[in-house]
């Protein structure tokens, strides 16, 4: 059964935890946006397959990531005052290989409301190449955006 007293008590506890920012520090609220890429280097392991499930309390960002090439992965970030975010993330890949590298994102509003990260990445593992990719927000099938849903 609905209960509106519960509901309003909860949804303050998560305001709380995602919206407490230090002064001047995010705009973008990055928690419960799913994300999928669009384009990445030849040398990069997610595809089009890959999505990306964000979560963010404060100036903290993680998600989890499956699908392509990614078995598994996780990821955590530090978001600054313009919303970009300085990441670490490892996955263990279809080959079974366990794969670690670090990306800095810059985000882009798009006119509809969606997020695009545009990144540039480096593996810590294996041949320690770079690369760049573009990560788009996924977009519901009722024309929301994953996070307003």
């Amino acid at each position: 059964m609905y209960n509106s007293t519960k509901y309003t008590e909860y949804s303050s506890i998560v305001a709380s935890r995602t919206m407490c920012f230090p002064t001047g520090m995010a705009r973008i609220n990055y928690d419960g946006r799913r994300f999928v890429p669009v384009v990445n280097s030849d040398n990069g392991e997610v595809t089009l397959d890959t999505v990306f499930h964000y979560r963010q309390r404060d100036d903290v960002v993680w998600a989890t990531y499956e699908g392509g090439h990614a078995r598994f992965g996780t990821l955590v970030a530090k978001v600054d005052s313009e919303d970009r975010l300085d990441m670490r993330y490892a996955h263990v890949n279809a080959g079974g290989d366990l794969m670690t590298g670090r990306c800095r994102s810059t985000p882009e509003v798009l006119a509809d409301g969606r997020v695009r990260l545009h990144e540039k990445w480096q593996w810590t593992s294996g041949d320690e190449s770079e690369g760049e990719s573009m990560l788009e927000e996924i977009r519901t099938t009722e024309g929301t955006t994953a996070q307003s849903s």
